[in-house]
Parts: structure tokens; sequence; C-alpha cells
């Protein structure tokens, strides 16, 4: 286990978010000495952390601030069915966030955004690599790459000159192939697609066994867990935090993490630091495991759908919505997510739910996470603003954190996440 070395801290951490995030954060402080409790509103593991895709993608270097993002912001607000899809609504802090996210639509910022990204995820697959040697965790570790495939030559050629400025600026390259030999790389898709790109690098999970599988390991090794412990206020005193009021009392502690996805915003008042986070809703339908299953984790970025074959399952997710804290799943959603993915594979993806799923993911507009100590705050550290990538960055995550709380030097570089960056 990475980090296991290490001179060991004592001391107590409450980390307060149990989803893949919090869970990463707990394992590297315990390893670091700490004795370590971790808190959530609901069950742990459970929310963004649970039905997502899977993927551990280092391919996933361009950020979303992407010349041309904004058009189809835009046109996205009179078309309820977009894939991507900005929900018009009256918010000054969604509006303010647009704002802030248009000004970065460059291909500078792709390039500046994109290497500090690249650091991280090239640190957290190392150190999923690591885990999967030395922890063994049941969660489907595969390492098969990501399949990015195209049912036109239009969007096809569009990626194949994204593929080479990723191969220019970060070094990372894909095995293209033709539409005719899809079928005989993955033999779950149709023929006459127009080809795909093969990113060999890149890793899945089942998520929900990751989290349950970890948290098992940790529970074992004295980590605290308290379900349905809903934080309630921030206690402080001068700068420093002494204590957080929750639904089942006050909790005190020598450091605070606060792993709180979508929801870090709402807390931006109390640990008195801007967190401009945007929910981004996600969609995910999983059904049994269907005869013709792909073998590969696949993308389909004309729809912005991905699908995931697991051991006993798959999967059909992702979408991007901003909507607000919104928590219905409208059916069409779902509908959606089966006509996509009907286009590509050969199996019947008509079969009945055996879950039906959203998640908010916490957006920034930069596209970088938020990872540090809280400015001006004693005690105080943020883990969160990991976008679309959450459980790829989860290890590099936890152990950049437990280097912070120990006084240790950062693993890697981490000044271009820090909290205090939107002040």
């Amino acid at each position: 286990m990475s980090g296991e070395h290490a001179e060991l801290t004592s001391g107590s951490v409450l980390v307060a978010g149990g989803g893949i995030v919090g869970i990463a954060c707990s394992h590297y402080l315990q390893a670091a000495g700490f004795e370590v409790t971790v808190i959530d509103h609901g069950e742990i593991g459970g929310e963004c952390s649970h039905g997502n895709c899977g993927y551990i993608c280092p391919s996933h270097v361009a950020p979303l601030t992407e010349p041309g993002a904004m058009k189809l912001a835009m046109k996205s607000l009179f078309n309820p069915r977009s894939p991507f899809r900005v929900k018009p609504r009256l918010s000054p802090a969604l509006a303010w966030w647009m704002l802030q996210f248009a000004r970065r639509c460059t291909h500078r910022q792709v390039l500046s955004a994109g290497r500090h990204l690249q650091t991280i995820l090239e640190a957290s697959i190392a150190e999923y690599r690591s885990l999967m040697a030395s922890e063994q965790l049941d969660c489907e570790w595969e390492e098969q790459g990501l399949l990015y495939v195209f049912e036109h030559e239009g969007p096809l050629e569009a990626f194949a000159a994204e593929d080479r400025m990723l191969t220019e600026n970060f070094g990372l390259s894909a095995a293209r192939i033709a539409g005719a030999d899809l079928p005989d790389f993955d033999p779950g898709l149709k023929p006459g697609l127009a080809g795909g790109f093969h990113y060999p690098g890149d890793a899945s999970v089942r998520p929900d066994r990751l989290c349950s599988s970890w948290v098992e390991r940790l529970r074992a090794r004295g980590v605290g867990f308290r379900e349905h412990c809903s934080l309630t206020r921030v206690l402080r005193e001068g700068n420093r935090i002494v204590g957080l009021e929750t639904s089942q009392g006050r909790l005190a502690a020598d450091h605070y993490v606060f792993a709180l996805g979508a929801r870090s915003t709402l807390w931006s008042q109390q640990l008195g630091i801007s967190i401009p986070i945007e929910p981004g809703k996600g969609y995910s339908m999983t059904m049994a495991r269907p005869e013709h299953c792909p073998s590969h984790p696949i993308l389909f970025p004309e729809q912005k759908v991905g699908v995931s074959p697991f051991e006993q399952g798959m999967r059909l997710g992702s979408m991007m919505e901003f909507a607000g804290y919104d928590t219905t799943i409208p059916p069409q959603r779902i509908a959606q997510l089966r006509d996509a993915a009907r286009r590509y594979l050969v199996a019947n993806v008509d079969g009945p739910a055996e879950e039906t799923w959203f998640g908010w993911r916490p957006m920034t507009w930069d596209s970088l996470p938020i990872i540090g100590a809280v400015p001006g705050l004693a005690g105080g550290y943020l883990a969160t603003g990991h976008n679309m990538i959450g459980v790829t960055l989860a290890a590099a995550t936890g152990r950049l954190v437990a280097d912070l709380v120990a006084g240790r030097e950062p693993f890697i570089d981490a000044a271009a996440y820090a909290p205090g960056r939107f002040s």
C-alpha cells in the first residue's frame, strides 16, 4: 500500500462525506496513523459513488472547458432531450458559474488545465494499481482500456483531431479501429459503425463493489463509519474548527476533511470560502447481463452515453444535466439511455431495469478538483470538485489529503487544486 512505510502520525480526523473520495481519504489517513471516523447523511458509498459507469480513465486529460462547449450549452436550453443540458432556471450562482466556465473555453485553457489533470490522473491510476495488488479489493477491476465508438464519419474525424491533440500535447495515443474491424475487436458491437478509438491505459471497476469492499477492509482496521449522520453545523472558535454538529450529536477531532461532493458549495459560508460547484446530474440504468454483452467498457460520444459490462450485469449511463439539486429520474432519460445504446450494441437493451439511478457530479468551472487546506481555517481541508472523474481521482486525492493533514511533502504538486484559487 502506497505510503505504508512513511512515518506514522497520531491524532484524529473526521471525514464528512462517505462517497468514494471520503473512503479513499480515510484509507490513506488511517495508513498514516490517524484515528479516522467517516460520517455521511445517507449510506456510505451511496449517491454519485454508487451508480456511475466505473471508469478509471487517465485518458480523460482534456477538460470540459473546450472550445465549443458553450455553444452546446446554449443550444441545450431549448432541447429537453439534449444529452448535455442546461435547464433554464433563475439561479445567480449558475449564471456566474456559466460565465466563468465560458471564459475558460479556450485552447490555451485546455492545455493548462489538462496538464494539471494529467498529473493527478496518472498518479491516481498508479495508486489504484498498488491498492489492487495489496488490498485485493473485490470490485471487478479490469484493465481492458476504454473504447470510444462512433456511428458517423463526421464525429469520428472530429475525435481523430482531438486524439492528435492529446498525442502531441500529452503523449496519449489511442489505437484507431476501422468500422469494419469493430465487431472483431468487441463482438458486442454491431456491424456498420463508422469506427472507434481504444485507449489501452484505462481501467474499470464496478463502483458499488469498490466502495463496499474497501469499506469492509477499513472497518476491520478500526476506521469508524457513521451512516445517516447529517452534518448540520461547523463549530468554530475564531479561525479554528472545534467540532461538527450532526444529527447524531457533536463530534470533535484534531482535523476535519470535507468530502461533500456536489453539496460542498452549500457549506461555503460556514467554512468561510468560495466553493463554486454546480451539480451536474447524470443517470444510469443497470440490467442483468444480456446475451452478447460487450466485453469492453465503451463510450458513445455522439450520444454522451457509456456502457459498462459487469460480471452479473450491464450498466448504461452518463449524460450531463445542469438542473440544480433535482432528485427526479424522468422516464424519458432512462429511455434515452436505451435508445442510444440500441444504435451500437448487439445485445438486447430493453430488458427490465434492476436499478435506475441519478447522481450529482461536483462540477467546477475550471474542470480541476478542489483539494487542500481551507485558507484561514485551521484544521479544515477540502476534497471535492472532481467533476465527472471522481472514481478515477479518488485514490490520488486520498493520498494527497493524507500528506497535507500529516504535514508531509505532498507526493504531487497540489498548488493547482488549492481551494483558495477561487477567492
